[in-house]
């Protein structure tokens, strides 16, 4: 299987964003013209395939301007000619505004309506029932309704085109309201919605296409991430290069029981490019040597080590071991990477989190969820409902760049940015692929990234060595972490190679 393209990096608009954009869009144009811009790109995405596919094309038509764009859309390729069937969720009376200018139009083309769609002779499903102001659960008979349509779709593997947004998809925070449309094709306007990227939202938004409706809004905080957002830190190694150049990393990690983590950041700190790699295994089981990697030195100190970054926490265990040392490393100002049961020791102790917050250096920090939820003080569902705003309380509290681990990873800085990481399966949800991100991410700080450039950069590289392994038959079932670290340094180097001609490598399969 082929591995695609990377996704372009684009900007991400939260609702409220959205709404500015969208008013501030209106002014100066007719009535109802980006209604118009919509329902016409929904059309001519449809026309397409409703030629290849026999039958007709059902149009699920809900309340409000979602509602709108899908009857626009209906007399669209009413007017060319395709086969147009709508079946409406609310009554023709309550729309208002342009919507209501969209429902007179399709009776004016002497389009009828059903109040049940039927869906077995479908050749394409629009879903226009909710957009993004949906904030409860999806209510009937719009449940039953979308209940049949996924029904029907798993069944004929037909395309569903989401318009703007999957019915019962949260705009923000990519959580399911009940029940939700699982599109195939999702063609979202005006800006991306970041709940299509995160959360629940990439199983159920499907392929997603931006349409900006011929608008220019101003540039959000948010982004969907790319290689060309931590380019500038991509430059190939010229031939007169010493290892000194690299950065010397520190890993304080493996307590009894638990080496393998130490090994496995060790170990992608070394192929993730770091010029010497320190590992500190502080258990007692601890070998004296990597015999996969004897390039690892392996020391119980750091003492008299010039170290250019550090990453403390994997498989430390709880209590942590060498405590003493982590809280060297928060007093040192070299960049730092915190994780796993180093992050669990913050949440349980105020001066450490106060240590990590007032630190010199740069921090990241790479919680799941659970991680996450204990460091707010919160649970796991309250974490996953406002995924991105978890990620950026955390950034805040502790004055660090923050991952966010899951579906669709969530970045955040410090001074309130945050992105969206669009590569990776599940096959990274299997033990010690943590640990091998937290490598990578050292190894890059320890080579003069930023940390917000290494946290674009390794999250993205990370996912994207899972994704190659993948279409190349590898997983996702049985993924294993130390595959992933000969993959990711393939990936690095694929990016970072110069094309002829002194340009950059296109990035693809």
């Amino acid at each position: 299987m082929p591995l695609p393209e990377p996704a372009k990096s684009i900007s991400l608009y939260t609702s409220a964003e959205l709404r500015e954009f969208e008013s501030h869009a209106q002014k100066g144009l007719p009535a109802g013209t980006l209604m118009d811009r919509a329902g016409r790109a929904v059309a001519l995405w449809s026309t397409h395939r409703a030629a290849e596919i026999a039958g007709p094309v059902v149009v699920l038509a809900g309340p409000g301007n979602n509602g709108g764009d899908a009857l626009t859309a209906a007399a669209e390729l009413k007017t060319l000619g395709i086969e147009v069937e709508v079946a409406l969720l609310v009554p023709a009376e309550s729309f208002k505004g342009d919507a209501l200018r969209a429902w007179l139009r399709w009776q004016a083309l002497g389009g009828g309506v059903k109040t049940s769609p039927g869906f077995d002779s479908a050749s394409i499903i629009l879903d226009g029932l909710f957009g993004i102001g949906l904030n409860k659960p999806v209510p009937e008979p719009a449940a039953d309704w979308i209940t049949r349509l996924n029904a029907w779709q798993a069944r004929t593997a037909r395309p569903v085109l989401a318009i703007d947004i999957p019915s019962g998809l949260t705009a923000d925070t990519g959580q399911v309201l009940g029940t939700a449309v699982r599109a195939t094709h999702t063609l979202t306007f005006l800006g991306a919605k970041p709940g299509l990227f995160t959360g629940d939202g990439p199983d159920y938004a499907g392929e997603v296409s931006v349409d900006a409706l011929g608008t220019v809004g101003d540039a959000p905080v948010g982004f969907l991430s790319g290689p060309e957002r931590f380019s500038v830190e991509l430059r190939a190694r010229p031939k007169n290069s010493n290892k000194g150049q690299f950065g010397n990393l520190g890993v304080l990690a493996g307590a009894e029981g638990m080496v393998g983590a130490g090994f496995l950041a060790a170990r992608m700190g070394l192929l993730g490019g770091a010029g010497r790699v320190y590992l500190n295994l502080p258990g007692a089981d601890a070998p004296p040597v990597d015999p996969i990697h004897p390039e690892l030195m392996l020391r119980r100190s750091f003492e008299g080590l010039k170290l250019s970054a550090a990453i403390v926490g994997p498989g430390l265990g709880e209590p942590l071991a060498e405590p003493d040392t982590f809280r060297a490393l928060l007093s040192n100002p070299i960049p730092l990477v915190v994780d796993a049961d180093a992050l669990n020791a913050v949440s349980a102790d105020p001066s450490l989190a106060e240590a990590l917050r007032t630190r010199e250096g740069p921090s990241i920090v790479t919680p799941h969820p659970l991680e996450a939820a204990r460091l707010l003080g919160t649970d796991v569902a309250t974490v996953q409902l406002d995924r991105i705003g978890a990620a950026k309380r955390i950034a805040q509290k502790l004055d660090a760049y923050v991952v966010l681990k899951g579906a669709g990873s969530v970045l955040a800085a410090p001074n309130g940015n945050w992105a969206i990481n669009p590569t990776g399966n599940p096959g990274l949800a299997s033990a010690g692929t943590g640990d091998v991100l937290s490598g990578l991410l050292g190894a890059l700080l320890a080579q003069g990234w930023s940390a917000w450039h290494a946290l674009l950069g390794g999250v993205w590289l990370h996912g994207r060595a899972a994704d190659r392994l993948v279409a190349e038959g590898t997983g996702p079932i049985g993924l294993a972490a130390s595959e992933l670290i000969a993959a990711i340094r393939s990936e690095l180097n694929s990016v970072a190679r110069p094309a002829p001609g002194g340009g950059r490598a296109k990035h693809g399969s």
